[in-house]
């Protein structure tokens, strides 16, 4: 069968450039909807004070906590399409793409409820001064009033990578990237409306790139075409994707828990201090949102590979990833931390806030590339079907001893570089793990007669 221009054949043929043919939208695709989060950030700082700067970045790791587990299932759907695909099942991609749809709108509106029940009380257990409280509860409830748009959107898009399809999740992003940067600039200068103004702007930019996915899907020729009159939860399907999904999704909550953890510990040094981390994460996150891509291609060629029975194209794939995301971590993360004052800049003109962000961006931009390769393990052992496995590696090594490094070494000497320090050392530990991991399991896979998952 023919591949269609936006789709990649990921089972034949030279890698390098399908690599990153299928990266680079992911990069463009992330770093747009990193900028819902950014323009928040800046029109908040730039245009209603630092508190609502504040607000804004404080709720980013507690919602991070809250969502990941059900954003830890689109995995599951990543890998069970391109798994199905790569072996030339159509029924079974079919069944996935409706059962994943369906689960997709249901997590969604179990989160509306969890976010604004929950928003105030674990918002004040974070330990969130009392001048930013009341700005960052109601920000996260009508943020996530969002949450099925979001949802929809992530669980369409998985589906659309599973065949290499990078391109028009860009697309989408764009469209609803630029919506949400004139709404935010609209509402809180205009309007007057604050932090309000900028959660309504990116609750209304996330329903259109989830309506156009879905309009896609909808549209689609191809065996994985969505009927909205067959949207049903497949059993085996959802019992395969949870099995895959949930232990991804598992493992972003727990580093959630360490992120909230620190969170907390950068609270204590106030609201200041609290503005320049959250300016300096932002702009951390999109080196990890470039890097991140390398993650997702790993998975998506590792499965489609796992599925068609590829053995010896799943290590070059491996090693590929791991020098690109090497190449762009090292180089976008250096660059960061050169450019530091002049980028923090653009989310605050305060100088003590400055400050506080090169503090976080002088340990972590530096050493990022190290979360970047120990990320496209995680894909790798993913995309072969073992979910578990990273989950309880990284709970141990990135997590575990993240969270023992702030009761024991970040109580003897309570700085922000020792606090940041946390990140580097626990990623080099747990890549380690990582790679000693996957050369046993490849062994072991290596010597069965047939990959993929065999339904």
């Amino acid at each position: 069968m023919k591949t269609k221009s936006y789709e990649i054949d990921m089972c034949n043929g030279p890698l390098t450039g399908k690599l990153l043919r299928f990266a680079i939208p992911l990069m463009f695709s992330g770093i747009l909807q990193l900028l819902f989060n950014a323009a928040d950030i800046i029109v908040a700082g730039r245009f209603a004070g630092h508190q609502a700067l504040a607000a804004v970045g404080s709720t980013s790791s507690l919602i991070n906590l809250l969502v990941n587990v059900f954003i830890g299932l689109s995995v599951g759907t990543n890998v069970l399409c391109a798994n199905y695909i790569g072996a030339k099942q159509e029924k079974a991609v079919s069944e996935t793409v409706h059962t994943s749809v369906l689960l997709s709108l249901v997590c969604g509106v179990i989160l509306i409820f969890i976010g604004v029940l929950l928003a105030k009380p674990l918002l004040t257990l974070m330990g969130t001064p009392d001048d930013v409280l009341d700005q960052a509860t109601l920000y996260m409830r009508i943020y996530f009033v969002g949450m099925p748009a979001t949802m929809l959107y992530n669980f369409g898009a998985a589906i659309l990578r599973a065949v290499g399809d990078t391109k028009r999740p860009l697309y989408f992003l764009f469209a609803s990237g630029v919506v949400n940067v004139i709404l935010n600039l609209v509402f809180v200068i205009v309007f007057h409306m604050g932090v309000a103004g900028v959660a309504i702007a990116t609750v209304i930019s996330q329903c259109i790139s989830a309506l156009l996915v879905l309009r896609c899907l909808i549209r689609e020729e191809g065996m994985y075409r969505l009927h909205l009159n067959k949207l049903k939860i497949h059993k085996t399907r959802l019992i395969l994707m949870i099995r895959i999904g949930l232990p991804a999704g598992m493992q972003g909550a727990i580093f959630s828990i360490s992120n909230v953890l620190i969170q907390s510990s950068v609270n204590s040094f106030g609201s200041v201090a609290m503005a320049g981390n959250t300016a300096a994460s932002n702009i951390e996150g999109f080196i990890y949102t470039a890097m991140n891509a390398f993650h997702q291609t790993s998975i998506s060629f590792t499965s489609q590979n796992y599925g068609a029975g590829n053995k010896k194209r799943i290590t070059r794939i491996l090693i590929l990833c791991e020098i690109l995301v090497f190449i762009v971590g090292c180089s976008f993360g250096n660059l960061a931390y050169l450019f530091g004052d002049k980028l923090l800049l653009i989310y605050s003109t305060d100088a003590e806030v400055i400050q506080y962000g090169l503090i976080r961006m002088g340990v972590i931009c530096t050493t990022y590339f190290l979360c970047g390769m120990m990320d496209v393990l995680v894909g790798s052992l993913r995309g072969l079907n073992y979910a578990i496995l990273p989950m309880l590696v990284s709970i141990a090594g990135a997590c575990g001893l993240r969270i023992l490094w702030i009761f024991t070494v970040f109580q003897w000497d309570r700085t922000l570089f020792v606090l940041y320090l946390s990140y580097p050392v626990s990623w080099a530990v747990t890549a380690a793990c990582h790679l000693i991991c996957y050369i046993v399991l490849k062994r072991y896979l290596d010597k069965k007669e047939s990959y993929g998952l065999g339904i």
